[in-house]
């Protein structure tokens, strides 16, 4: 039977902030279109890859999959107060960006062992487009050691919420698309956990290319 990282009061948590806040947001104020929901395990480990290209994409994602997701985040965002807070509800724990940062993968293997799924960006970064461009071995590396399925999906349309000096989001529409399984590399071989990467880059942006 698998274990829930978290405390049942803070599930009740995570859930309340989600329907009251993140799903009206997605829905209504970025009338949000979501496909492929369907595709999603909705138990066992998970390794869910996707492009990135706002602070807004963790909790986004984590409302269309579906279930809770363990997020790897840049440790910056947990400075940022508020945001901090709700990363935080959603699963997400920080991560060196520029660094193998071991700890950080601890973690995801660790709630991949209890059952969890874990977020992971491909790239690693945001970039302008929301296309990747320059995957990372990471995601691949963690679903080798867990022996999780990934899950690509794709955001279409975040790159335009954040403003520049802005307090509120942008009112943009965004799109959510959700490829299929791709099974875990069979090992920790580096030319193939590169091969599993580009795979995983090519779902997603060919999922891109269908826009809105």
């Amino acid at each position: 039977m698998t274990k829930s990282r978290e405390p049942f009061a803070s599930l009740l948590l995570y859930h309340a902030f989600k329907w009251s806040v993140v799903n009206p947001m997605l829905r209504i104020y970025f009338r949000g279109k979501v496909y492929g929901a369907e595709k999603v395990p909705l138990s066992g480990p998970l390794v869910v890859v996707s492009n990135h290209a706002s602070n807004y994409d963790p909790p986004i994602i984590s409302n269309c999959v579906r279930r809770p997701v363990a997020y790897m985040a840049k440790e910056e965002l947990f400075k940022i107060p508020v945001l901090k807070q709700a990363i935080e509800l959603y699963g997400a724990y920080p991560v060196s960006r520029g660094s193998a940062d071991r700890a950080a993968i601890r973690a995801a293997l660790k709630y991949l062992d209890e059952g969890w799924a874990v977020g992971v960006f491909l790239q690693g970064t945001r970039t302008l487009d929301g296309r990747v461009t320059d995957p990372k071995r990471g995601a691949a590396l963690i679903a080798a050691k867990a022996k999780a399925p990934l899950l690509p999906v794709c955001l279409w349309g975040t790159q335009e919420i954040e403003q520049k000096g802005a307090l509120l989001p942008r009112a943009v529409p965004v799109t959510v698309r959700i490829g299929d399984l791709i099974e875990p590399p069979s090992s920790t071989d580096k030319e193939e956990l590169e091969a599993l990467t580009q795979k995983c880059a090519v779902a997603i942006n060919a999922l891109h290319e269908l826009g809105r």
